[in-house]
């Protein structure tokens, strides 16, 4: 087995360290296990192994509460009333816009 004695040194926000180690603990990940496993992963495809795109759909993040709230009263109402789409309908459309 090799031995691991390359360091890596970032500077981040508190709370996103705080918030995203919360959620490694969880799930029983060390952050040097999700490191290790980013680099691997970088050097197998040649490339960063997710988006780095802007999303062209609101995401949660970048609404205020009440926009949020309004999306979802807006589809809740909708499927109530039948105006919603199918489960097929749904994933044509997202395969169109891919």
């Amino acid at each position: 087995m090799a031995r691991k004695s390359a360091n890596v040194t970032a500077r981040v926000q508190p709370e996103i360290k705080q918030q995203a180690e919360e959620i490694l603990d969880k799930i029983g990940l060390p952050v040097s296990v999700l490191i290790d496993t980013l680099y691997r992963q970088i050097i197998m495809t040649g490339s960063v192994p997710y988006s780095l795109a802007l999303p062209k759909l609101p995401t949660r993040d970048g609404l205020a509460d009440g926009q949020f709230d309004a999306m979802m009263e807006k589809g809740y109402n909708q499927a109530k009333s039948g105006e919603g789409l199918s489960i097929d309908e749904a994933f044509t459309k997202i395969r169109e816009g891919i």
